[in-house]
């Protein structure tokens, strides 16, 4: 039985807002097991226009924005926002956020949150097609257009679409740790995070190849991340060169093979150092380096803290929110 009360995570729906990104908290942190109390509102509690053919209706005004631990804010019509700025209503609504609650865009949901003054001077991303768009529009924003979410503390952004669920995933870790997150993930069908950034969504042509690509090879390397893996055993189980397969690699997950791993290492450690109570020597053999010091130094280059600083935290079922954190150090 829980004794704490629920964090409210408040969701502000505005005229052309996306019907998909909209109902990704509700989905996301409504499968964490009553750890969350969504509740969706509009600035004047009336239906809202959406971006599709049909308008959604909502219960609740911007009163309940008042009552919110988390706000976050979908992707919405965001032409006029661009060329006029925000507003009078939807500022008056921002104002009735209370000092200290998270504040989250998904999409372009960031053009809201830069109109407001909000992200000048800090850092944040948005869908890569809205990059240009965005930069004319808000040049004081630290604008990153390659990672699929942006967390700055209180103030947090994501890329296009799924990167809303990553970006939702990534607070249920922080709030509760891996496992609760990772369970939340298999209930939605979702991966408990994504390799890469944006750079592997962005148009651009299809690799002409016939090789078969590296997705294999990168399940076994999953699987075996104990082993003093190199580019050349990855290389051998995808039947390529080595030079072949990290060509083939960064098209496909948008980095070089020997960052990704390192990368699924320290997320593999990090499952560790909350769910057991192994000594840090034996979690930086389970997951692959070669001593507890390689560890320590890896894990405190990606979040900035010793792996004992991060097993107290994170078994103690809280965790400071970063400077800056992308999907590929969360």
């Amino acid at each position: 039985m829980r004794v704490t009360e629920p964090h409210r995570v408040v969701v502000l729906a505005l005229d052309g807002v996306y019907p998909f990104e909209l109902g990704i908290p509700t989905r996301v942190f409504g499968s964490a097991d009553g750890r969350y109390e969504v509740r969706t509102c509009s600035v004047d509690g009336r239906p809202v226009r959406s971006g599709a053919d049909f308008d959604i209706a909502v219960r609740h005004d911007a009163a309940v924005l008042e009552t919110a631990d988390t706000v976050v804010i979908p992707p919405c019509d965001i032409e006029a926002i661009l060329e006029n700025g925000l507003p009078e209503p939807v500022s008056a609504a921002l104002a009735r956020i209370p000092v200290g609650a998270r504040l989250v865009s998904i999409c372009t949901g960031a053009a809201v949150v830069a109109a407001a003054g909000l992200l000048d001077g800090r850092p944040a991303t948005t869908h890569w097609n809205a990059t240009d768009r965005f930069r004319t529009a808000f040049p004081r924003v630290r604008l990153d257009p390659d990672v699929l979410y942006v967390d700055d503390g209180t103030l947090l952004t994501s890329a296009g679409a799924a990167a809303g669920v990553d970006l939702c995933l990534h607070l249920i870790r922080l709030d509760h740790g891996s496992e609760v997150a990772n369970t939340v993930a298999r209930r939605c069908v979702v991966p408990p995070w994504r390799d890469g950034g944006q750079a592997q969504y962005i148009e651009q042509p299809v690799p002409r190849t016939t090789s078969a690509g590296t997705g294999a090879a990168r399940d076994w390397a999953l699987r075996h991340l104990n082993l003093p893996l190199t580019l050349d055993d990855l290389a051998r189980r995808a039947g390529m060169s080595g030079r072949t397969f990290a060509r083939r690699f960064r098209d496909e997950v948008g980095e070089s093979p020997g960052r990704w791993l390192i990368q699924q290492r320290l997320f593999r450690a990090r499952e560790l150092l909350e769910s057991t109570d192994l000594p840090i020597d034996r979690v930086a053999a389970e997951v692959g380096f070669a001593t507890g010091a390689s560890l320590r130094q890896h894990l405190h280059e990606a979040i900035g803290v010793s792996p004992l600083t991060y097993r107290r935290t994170f078994r103690a079922g809280s965790a400071p929110a970063p400077k800056v954190r992308t999907a590929m150090t969360s």
